[in-house]
């Protein structure tokens, strides 16, 4: 079925001409980043619309099987290890492309669009940009790995070949162990990517340092386009 996924929406002023697709991480929801915009100190001449949508609900195995917001299915997590429902990122990908067409047809075309995420919607922001039939304005990804290396492969990746990528990662990072993420930037810079990558002192989270180099980041993406 062609639903939507419920989000919450921020516009920072009237007719937005960029948006940012911004994907929370597990057991989370789309509130979670809402507050977040501020601390990006954008310019207060750019027009964006912020959407924040929420994951369904699902049985995460490694988490004891309970339901909540996720993305996919984890079934085991083992230091840089992952093993991951595939079908489940695949289905969440599509999801994320109803909503990044909706943005087309409300007037805001693909080279104007960001999508970011933190931990699992980091993840999520990889696979869905870096295999989207048109290159984006950026990826964001946040505390985050590349979850399904095989759905990064392949003619479907060439169109992403020119969106630059913004990485911002945790050194004492004990949820996504900043070697994972440091694997996704290797994997993408040895393909060619134009990835920014920044590490922060701090563990799984976001910082106001973060938050402002990635508002910098997305204000240059914004100008470039314009």
């Amino acid at each position: 079925m062609n639903i939507l996924l419920p989000a919450i929406e921020i516009e920072t002023a009237p007719k937005p001409e960029f948006a940012v697709i911004w994907l929370h991480g597990l057991g989370a929801d789309g509130s979670d980043f809402a507050p977040a915009i501020p601390f990006l100190r954008l310019p207060a001449d750019l027009a964006v619309r912020f959407i924040f949508p929420h994951a369904q609900e699902i049985r995460v195995t490694c988490n004891g099987g309970y339901i909540m917001p996720a993305w996919y299915d984890i079934i085991e997590a083992n230091g840089i290890e992952r093993e991951v429902d595939e079908v489940g990122i695949v289905s969440s990908r599509s999801d994320i492309r109803r909503l990044i067409d909706r943005e087309n047809q409300r007037g805001i075309p693909c080279g104007n669009i960001v999508l970011a995420g933190f931990s699992q919607g980091g993840a999520m922001a990889y696979t869905v940009g870096l295999t989207h039939p048109q290159p984006l304005a950026g990826v964001v990804a946040l505390s985050a790995y590349i979850p399904a290396p095989s759905l990064l492969t392949g003619a479907e990746c060439e169109p992403s070949r020119a969106t630059p990528l913004f990485a911002g990662h945790g050194a004492e990072d004990d949820i996504v162990p900043l070697a994972l993420g440091a694997q996704a930037r290797d994997v993408l810079h040895a393909r060619g990517y134009d990835l920014s990558w920044h590490l922060y002192p701090m563990d799984h989270t976001v910082s106001e340092d973060e938050l402002a180099d990635v508002g910098a980041w997305l204000a240059e993406r914004f100008r470039r386009t314009a």
